[in-house]
């Protein structure tokens, strides 16, 4: 008996640690922007390789195939024109509004056995320029969709519920299919 134990507690001790999978919606929403809260002050469109795998743990499997998609439609259009258009996506594409949020609060999900639904209430402060007043910050809510996985609840999509006159509308994963039937 002594020397069963002893081998399991030698395999648990080398068995590495691997990160918990979020066993709530909400939590999974928030690792979600934990991860987006790093990558969106590098830019915004279809986030490029490294992005990607930054975002992939807290994505299902779907958006993080139509994130690949998207950016190899994407990196086909700039062949085609020798980069002499912009992107098709330009700014935040995981929030209404263009220039992002800066800090979230999920809201209490609507879940069923596969899915759910967590509305989240967004800000954006504006870095205040010299010499101007400062501007107010936007306040915005969006909701984001997940679905359960083997691995825990994933982001599934984003929908844009702000409502703003020249922001995103719709869901994300209409914008990605769009870039994609636009360069085949």
């Amino acid at each position: 008996m002594k020397p069963f134990l002893l081998a399991a507690l030698f395999l648990a001790v080398l068995t590495p640690a691997r990160a918990q999978a979020p066993v709530d919606p909400a939590a999974a929403v928030d690792a979600f922007y934990a991860v987006y809260a790093v990558q969106h002050v590098r830019g915004g469109g279809i986030p490029d390789a490294t992005m990607r795998v930054r975002y992939a743990p807290v994505l299902s499997p779907r958006l993080n195939k139509q994130l690949v998609d998207a950016a190899a439609a994407q990196a086909r259009l700039t062949a085609k024109v020798k980069n002499a258009v912009p992107p098709m996506l330009e700014g935040d594409i995981f929030s209404s509004l263009f220039e992002g949020a800066g800090s979230w609060k999920v809201g209490a999900c609507q879940t069923t056995a596969k899915t759910a639904r967590c509305p989240v209430a967004l800000t954006y402060t504006p870095v205040p320029a010299p010499n101007r007043k400062a501007e107010k910050p936007a306040n915005w809510n969006d909701a984001v969709l997940l679905v359960a996985t083997p691995q825990g609840w994933k982001v599934d999509d984003v929908v844009y519920d702000a409502g703003f006159a020249f922001g995103n509308t719709g869901r994300l994963s209409s914008m990605l299919a769009m870039v994609v039937a636009a360069n085949p």
